[in-house]
């Protein structure tokens, strides 16, 4: 069975990341996201296991001694971490998978796994990141400050990444996130695999 490819996404917080994220795995065949394990509080209408996988602080930090994770790191108060096991399962299932982390567990991902394909997603304009975060009506105006400041130290890492993708209008967006997806899928290396039986067919 050929093996999966993993993608790692990044973006600056109200640049659009996960609501692309939701439109793009149901529109692409053998492609999922990968399901950190967390510390934080379960929030109303969160499903464990979907969203994320709710875990005691004493159990995640019996995890990190057990180097069970991929990439983790503190957040505030609380950790977040991406299972190795759980990743690489669904690479030998032969799925794409993502791994919607920061700049920070980016690095961490690909010094361990040098394969993955990173992607970064960038906000149109400073204003329009401003008006996404405030549009949210969630936060006050110091809470918006910091994470436009937090926005600044994600965005000066994009040259790390392998793609670029400016998420202006959102279905345009959406449409280059798929053909990355489906161009890596096209590669020498991965139709080699795929198409083994053909190849040897017309060659002989």
């Amino acid at each position: 069975m050929k093996k999966g490819k993993l993608y790692i996404i990044s973006a600056p917080s109200g640049a659009g990341k996960t609501s692309l994220i939701k439109k793009l795995v149901p529109i692409t065949d053998n492609l999922m996201v990968s399901v950190s394990h967390t510390t934080r509080a379960q929030r109303l209408g969160e499903v464990d296991g979907a969203d994320y996988f709710f875990t005691p602080v004493e159990k995640f930090k019996t995890l990190i001694e057990q180097q069970a994770f991929l990439e983790y790191a503190q957040v505030f108060d609380n950790y977040y971490g991406t299972s190795q096991k759980s990743v690489e399962d669904s690479l030998k299932q032969g799925n794409d998978v993502i791994l919607e982390i920061d700049w920070q567990g980016a690095e961490q991902i690909r010094y361990i796994l040098p394969d993955a394909i990173s992607i970064f997603i960038l906000p149109p304009s400073t204003e329009v990141l401003r008006e996404r975060l405030q549009g949210r009506g969630q936060d006050s105006k110091a809470v918006i400050d910091r994470r436009m400041q937090d926005a600044v130290t994600e965005m000066s890492h994009y040259a790390e990444y392998n793609y670029l993708v400016v998420n202006d209008d959102f279905s345009h967006a959406l449409t280059e996130l798929k053909s990355i997806i489906l161009a890596n899928r096209l590669t020498i290396e991965h139709q080699q695999q795929n198409l083994g039986g053909l190849l040897i067919d017309l060659l002989n």
